[in-house]
């Protein structure tokens, strides 16, 4: 778990258009990254 105002750790996700995002690409710019775990799961 990541602490409130801790840096978030390094990683790479596919976009909406499937290519890779790496959050070290996004320095100096907002970011917000929205998860949600129950996704394609039926509930």
């Amino acid at each position: 778990m990541i602490e409130v105002g801790k840096k978030a750790p390094a990683f790479t996700l596919p976009d909406q258009d499937g290519e890779k995002v790496r959050l070290s690409e996004q320095s100096g710019q907002w970011v917000v990254l929205y998860f949600y775990p129950k996704d394609d799961t039926p509930g």
